[in-house]
């Protein structure tokens, strides 16, 4: 499903079921050693689902550890992005002279909880959520732009190093295309040397009970 989101360049593997009794590869353990049982199975069976999309550019099985702020680390010239929600995990990766900004994210297509979208949309965003939710109400837009953002900053941090909270990104969504961008509300300078970040363009699927989301940029 992710793979229509995404470039030729970036290899993607995705699950909708966990390996029972999977154990956690060796050198991860003590990154769930807390967690309840379904944190472990999400994280297990997402990590092998980054582990395989590294396969494919040559790279040995090995521990993918956490940096400071808990991003997954990658192998070194090569950037990813992981998620995981009920039903669903995932992982992309991608060679970084292909592809410097790399996000994805998954939810549920389901109401967000009572009150989040007060706090993650900006002035013009609830306007727009209630023009999609009547045009195509098939989808639960705040959710989706919720992963949207999500994506976005997944895309966002590894090349600025900065949080970016939902009230710094404003979205604007084409339903029939299945696209979105996001205009940035702060300073987007990166600390690769790349040029500051001003819009992110990413897009969306919605099918299987499932929302993904996915911003792919140089």
């Amino acid at each position: 499903m992710i793979e229509a989101l995404l470039p030729p360049t970036v290899v993607a593997v995705e699950e909708f079921e966990d390996v029972p009794g999977e154990a956690p590869f060796p050198g991860e353990e003590d990154l769930i050693d807390k967690a309840v049982e379904g944190r472990r199975r999400e994280f297990i069976t997402a990590r092998r689902c980054a582990r395989a999309a590294l396969r494919a550019f040559g790279h040995p099985d090995a521990p993918i550890r956490p940096g400071p702020k808990r991003e997954p680390r990658w192998p070194a010239g090569m950037t990813g992005s992981i998620t995981h929600c009920a039903g669903y995990r995932a992982a992309a990766v991608a060679r970084t002279v292909d592809a410097s900004l790399l996000g994805i994210d998954a939810e549920p297509n389901g109401p967000l909880p009572d009150g989040v979208a007060l706090s993650i949309t900006v002035p013009g965003e609830p306007e727009m959520l209630d023009r999609l939710a009547r045009s195509h109400p098939d989808v639960q837009w705040g959710r989706l732009l919720f992963s949207a953002k999500e994506s976005v900053y997944k895309a966002w941090f590894p090349v600025t190093r900065r949080w970016l909270g939902f009230e710094e990104a404003r979205l604007a969504i084409d339903p029939d295309r299945g696209t979105f961008a996001a205009t940035l509300l702060v300073d987007g300078s990166r600390v690769d040397g790349g040029a500051p970040l001003s819009v992110l363009h990413g897009r969306f699927v919605a099918d299987r009970g499932l929302l993904v989301t996915a911003v792919v940029a140089s």
